[in-house]
């Protein structure tokens, strides 16, 4: 397989570190609010790199981490006058309502939290210190920029251009512009924890060093997420791995481009963004799955209702696809192929061909859906209610084994809405006749048709994922 490598700005042939692993660490949300679609993104791009690796035979060791203290999860929490641990608990818990949306596999993926792991970092951070590539100043710990010679490598820029670049406001106590926060001295109102510094907080780029560190290892297979990261975050996070560990931190880093708004990055600053949690009320989130999907991940997407309309109707042609392979499973019968059948066979096999080859092509996944249309337009024609099984159950098995890898075509046939608000209505009498058995039964039974059901002061409330 080939994969783009940011820190090469080349196509190279991916070799793991071991042979059966694969180690990934993709940065994740800092959960102040709902993710929005820009932050769907790396998540569904980087998943479905997971699937593929997995489907290929690979075992993969997958985090996406939470960031859960820094300045937006202090603001947040003060202007609603209660904790960050509060403000964090609450958005991890909506991330993973989105996640299940999503379909993304959280079953096997590692979440750290940044809080949970301030004494790795407080030992991180004296390793550097005593390295001399960390210094301290009245409680506030930075990291010298100009001790690493090749700082700048993953984004391209060398140190003189970034001084350059440095805004007006040159914070006195940093040795130079570029330097970095490892450790931020506590300041009124803040969470802080202890530390030989003082009472303070880590900085931003810490935190993805010290869990890749402790999770997968010195040296990484991946790094991936949105291209933004590519600097600071990402370029800090070199510096701060392989100063300390004296090795490689990621042998790839991949980034995938902004999701835009009127050929505007998409984000929570700009007060242009949708989050996922809006999106769902209107669409099913497998919907926005497949939007994310129907273009290479290295390539800028312009959001907007209409598209995603448009990759409804196309995910729906597919489901048909399905549906009518399904029906014809179910009357086919086992007969000897003819030599068109066997030619029918082939035919199948090449459009998983073209499938696997564009994602060996850098996760080409705008293509490899192309093959599944493809593969659903050909069934259609060749294949009826004269086939023989053998061919019902090739075509039925490709598409299935195929879409599975990009986590398509599982959910199972939506409910209607009359039917959900027969079943609510149905619950509430049973929790009034206080049958709460039966209550939780209609709840599951709608949970597994992608309903979730909220009991308010207002009454109950539904909503699809």
């Amino acid at each position: 397989m080939k994969l783009y490598n940011t820190l090469t700005r080349t196509k190279e042939e991916f070799k793991p570190i071991n042979p059966n692993k694969i180690t990934m660490y993709v940065c994740g949300p800092t959960v102040y609010n709902y993710i929005h679609v820009g932050n769907a993104r790396p998540l569904v791009v980087f998943d479905t790199l997971r699937r593929y690796f997995e489907y290929k035979g690979y075992d993969v060791d997958y985090i996406v981490n939470f960031t859960d203290i820094d300045d937006k999860m202090i603001k947040k929490a003060n202007e609603e006058e209660t904790t960050v641990r509060e403000i964090a608990d609450r958005f991890i818990k909506e991330y993973f309502i989105d996640a299940e949306g999503l379909s993304l596999k959280e079953e096997t993926t590692i979440h750290p939290r940044a809080t949970e792991h301030i004494s790795d970092i407080i030992e991180f951070i004296k390793g550097l210190e005593e390295k001399g590539y960390a210094y301290n100043v009245n409680g506030n710990v930075y990291f010298d920029t100009t001790k690493m010679k090749d700082y700048g490598k993953l984004s391209k820029k060398n140190i003189e251009e970034l001084i350059a670049g440095a805004r007006i406001e040159v914070n006195q106590e940093k040795r130079n512009p570029t330097d970095f926060a490892l450790w931020k001295k506590e300041k009124l109102g803040e969470p802080s924890w202890d530390s030989p510094w003082g009472k303070g907080r880590p900085g931003w780029h810490i935190e993805c060093s010290v869990m890749a560190k402790k999770f997968l290892g010195d040296t990484i297979d991946i790094h991936a997420g949105g291209e933004d990261l590519q600097f600071p975050h990402h370029e800090n996070e070199i510096a701060q791995s392989e100063s300390l560990n004296g090795k490689p931190f990621a042998n790839y880093w991949l980034h995938n481009a902004m999701v835009n708004v009127d050929d505007q990055k998409m984000s929570k600053s700009k007060m242009n963004f949708f989050t996922v949690r809006e999106i769902s009320r209107e669409f099913n989130l497998e919907v926005l799955r497949f939007f994310i999907l129907s273009a290479h991940y290295r390539s800028p997407i312009n959001f907007s209702k209409e598209l995603v309309e448009q990759a409804k109707n196309g995910l729906d042609r597919l489901y048909n696809g399905k549906r009518n392979l399904e029906h014809l499973l179910g009357i086919s019968k086992d007969e000897e192929l003819s030599d068109n059948d066997k030619k029918i066979i082939n035919d199948i096999d090449r459009f998983k061909e073209k499938f696997i080859s564009s994602m060996e092509d850098d996760l080409n996944t705008a293509d490899a859906i192309s093959a599944l249309f493809e593969l659903v337009r050909y069934a259609n024609t060749n294949i009826n209610t004269e086939s023989p099984k053998e061919i019902v159950k090739k075509a039925y098995d490709t598409l299935i084994e195929l879409s599975s890898i990009l986590g398509i075509l599982s959910k199972k046939e939506e409910i209607v809405d009359e039917e959900i608000i027969k079943l609510i209505e149905e619950r509430n009498r049973a929790r009034k006749e206080r049958n709460y058995q039966l209550a939780d039964k209609i709840r599951d039974e709608l949970k597994e048709k992608g309903i979730i059901l909220e009991d308010t002061k207002e009454g109950t409330k539904w909503r699809r994922i």
